[in-house]
């Protein structure tokens, strides 16, 4: 008979792409892991993994094997938090992807207290800036900031983002303030890699329009593009709850060129058709009180 710490060890796997990380994952030894795809393996009669050196890849068996062993571990993680719900009560993992500026400045600070009010919650938090697939990477939720690009996600939003354009009093003081969108393309940026050239994108009266200054700095961190602007490297387009500090100290000034960043949004997203844990609704709606409506850093 197949143990279900077999198959959840196998989903593990195949999700991280690594014994080294499933063990990580797991909290657990590496060679414990392997002894358990080991048996797994052996009770089916059949090799789910290519191991080599440098990576792990499924089988076509395991491929086969994956989608069922997924919602079996699934379906026994809701039964348990069921369990534990209908007793009052919130328990059991959650796994959560974030931004890395976001979920250091603000995201972390408001976990904390509803970590405490709920110790039998084990979350593990996962502070990553790239684009991921939620459902094939395990998680139980993304929190992101932008536009939802993922039609296969259910989002609920957190909180309002308002992007500002800023720049340095030294780059402005240098090379002129842009009075209008038209004048950007005379001066240099600092873009968010992961966005591409929708990275400055304006709301106007005849719709969207997005803008490409000269490249100062392509950067896949909130972190950096602050630093960047201060420095002086060129103009950012930054969320507010990045840049707040550094506008209110002077060192980054707010350019006004007439119209303002098209809206945007920082919210938490579960995969489609998966129905969200009592302990994801009510972290998110810890988190939104948290940040507030305005969010308190905009206040």
């Amino acid at each position: 008979m197949m143990k279900l710490e077999g198959i959840s060890t196998f989903v593990a796997v195949a999700e991280s792409g690594s014994i080294s990380e499933a063990a990580r994952r797991l909290r657990l030894s590496k060679s414990v892991v392997s002894e358990r795809l080991a048996e797994l393996e052996r009770q089916i009669g059949a090799v789910l993994l290519h191991r080599t050196t440098r990576r792990l890849t499924l089988t076509e068996d395991g491929s086969a094997f994956l989608e069922r062993a997924s919602r079996i571990t699934r379906d026994v993680e809701e039964a348990a938090a069921d369990m534990a719900e209908r007793r009052g009560m919130l328990v059991g993992p959650l796994r959560i992807s974030a931004p890395v500026t976001l979920g250091r400045m603000h995201l972390g600070p408001a976990l904390y207290p509803f970590l405490l009010a709920h110790p039998d919650i084990e979350l593990s938090l996962d502070l990553d800036d790239r684009r991921i697939d939620v459902a094939a990477a395990g998680y139980d939720a993304v929190v992101r900031h932008g536009l939802i690009a993922d039609s296969r996600l259910m989002a609920w939003r957190l909180a309002t983002s308002q992007r500002v354009l800023v720049a340095s009093p030294v780059y402005l003081d240098l090379h002129g303030t842009p009075a209008s969108i038209e004048e950007l393309d005379r001066h240099k940026g600092v873009f968010y890699a992961n966005r591409g050239v929708s990275d400055w994108s304006f709301a106007t009266a005849k719709g969207v329009v997005m803008v490409r200054a000269r490249t100062g700095l392509n950067v896949n961190n909130g972190d950096m593009m602050r630093d960047a602007a201060i420095a002086g490297l060129g103009i950012a387009m930054l969320p507010t709850f990045v840049a707040g500090a550094a506008i209110k100290a002077g060192q980054l000034k707010i350019i006004d060129v007439g119209v303002n960043a098209e809206p945007e949004h920082i919210y938490i997203a579960h995969p489609e058709g998966r129905r969200p844990s009592a302990k994801l609704r009510a972290l998110a709606d810890h988190v939104r009180q948290a940040f507030g409506n305005p969010a308190y850093w905009d206040c």
